[in-house]
Order: C-alpha cells, then sequence, then structure tokens
C-alpha cells in the first residue's frame, strides 16, 4: 500500500490541490456578495419624502447646494464631489436628541479622520437663530475638525427643499408656518455619486458601528 501511494504521489497531489481549488471556489460562488441597497424616494417613508418625490423608484441623486459653514465659507456639492459623506439636520439649542447625535458623529469623526474619501454635514434647521458665530461656538465646543467636518446654515426654504427632496430625512413640521420642519435622529451615509445608500438612528451606538462600517465598506468599493 505505501508503495503504491508513494508511485502516485503526484497524481493524488494534484487531486488535492485540485479539490481544494474547486471547493473553494464553490464556496465563493455560493457566498453572497455584500452589498449596501441604494435607496429612493419610494423607498422611504413618505413621511420624510415630499409629497412631489413620493413616486420617485430610481435614479435618486442629491441635488446641487450652496450653504454658508462656521467659517462664513460656502460650502458646495464641489466641495463633495467624488466623496463619501455623513449628513444630518440638527439646531445648536436642541437639548433632547441633538448633543447624542453630536456625540456620536464626533465619533465617527474620529474614525474617518485619516480617510480623505469621506466628509460629513450638518445643516441647521433653525437658520434664523445658528448663525456663523453660532455654528462656530458649537463647533469648537464639539471638537469639530474643519476640514472633516462642515456645520451649515442657509435660506430656510433651500435647507427644507435638501431635506425631504435630496435627503429623505425630516418630518415637516406645524401647517401653519410654511418651511417648518421637524429633524430626526436621522444620519444619511451619501456615496461618491450623489446616491443614499443606508439610514442610521443618530442616536444608537449600535447604528454608529454599523455606519462606520458601512463607509469602510464603500471606501473599498
Amino acid at each position: 500500500m505505501k508503495s503504491l501511494l508513494y508511485k502516485y504521489r503526484k497524481f493524488f497531489l494534484v487531486l488535492f490541490v485540485f479539490s481544494a481549488i474547486t471547493i473553494s471556489l464553490f464556496y465563493s460562488a455560493l457566498k453572497p456578495s455584500r452589498t449596501l441597497p441604494i435607496y429612493n424616494p419610494a423607498d422611504v417613508n413618505p413621511e420624510l419624502v415630499d409629497s412631489t418625490m413620493q413616486y420617485k423608484s430610481k435614479y435618486h441623486t442629491i441635488a446641487d447646494f450652496a450653504f454658508v459653514n462656521q467659517n462664513g465659507d460656502t460650502v458646495t456639492q464641489k466641495d463633495y464631489e467624488g466623496k463619501i459623506y455623513v449628513a444630518d439636520f440638527f439646531f445648536t439649542t436642541c437639548g433632547s436628541i441633538c448633543p447624542k447625535m453630536t456625540a456620536n458623529l464626533a465619533d465617527v469623526q474620529k474614525a474617518i479622520l485619516n480617510n480623505p474619501k469621506v466628509k460629513l454635514l450638518s445643516h441647521t434647521v433653525f437658520p434664523e437663530t445658528d448663525s456663523v458665530p453660532v455654528l462656530k461656538a458649537y463647533a469648537i465646543k464639539n471638537g469639530i475638525i474643519d476640514s472633516k467636518w462642515n456645520l451649515v446654515t442657509g435660506d430656510k426654504k433651500e435647507i427644507y427643499t435638501m431635506a425631504r427632496k435630496s435627503y429623505l430625512a425630516v418630518k415637516l413640521g406645524r401647517p401653519d408656518q410654511l418651511y417648518d420642519m421637524v429633524h430626526t435622529e436621522n444620519f444619511i451615509l451619501v456615496d461618491q455619486k450623489r446616491r443614499v445608500r443606508g439610514f442610521y438612528d443618530g442616536t444608537k451606538k449600535e447604528d454608529i458601528q454599523k455606519l462606520i462600517e458601512d463607509i469602510n465598506f464603500l471606501s473599498t468599493e
């Protein structure tokens, strides 16, 4: 028996290698590759989407924008071109969910600090009170790094339009106040092609961890 094995050792070696490769390829073919969904308005809770957009089921992208950040600089889509970014909506005097959201987004900032592909973008929903100096003080207080994270203010109608028509992220406010809106706890993940790829509860640590993992995944696509 030993002599037989020795005689055909090369054949058995080749057979073993071939079998290992075949099994590996078969396993890879069966194992689903990881992916992230691409969200369109029709996929999202209608309460968070402008009524004119709720029917749209494909090809949704973030619209162009121009807002002013905590340093008084104009921030546009060009500043985020080809970037992965996380967007959210807040206001500086919010005492409920905003402090926790900001603290959690600061953790995301730490995680992406050395990743040049990723930035953050926070929009105030109270531009009438969140002026540039107010945003700057808030940025300093929360350790916001200007090169990674923009806090922006601007025309309330334009912010409202971005929130409900692009980011699909905020609820309507009081009907007696035009362009009033209620921000949610949502963080919105946007990819390099301006597509919405995920929504995350900005108050939950487990969602923040998933957000960081999904950012890293998109960074390798």
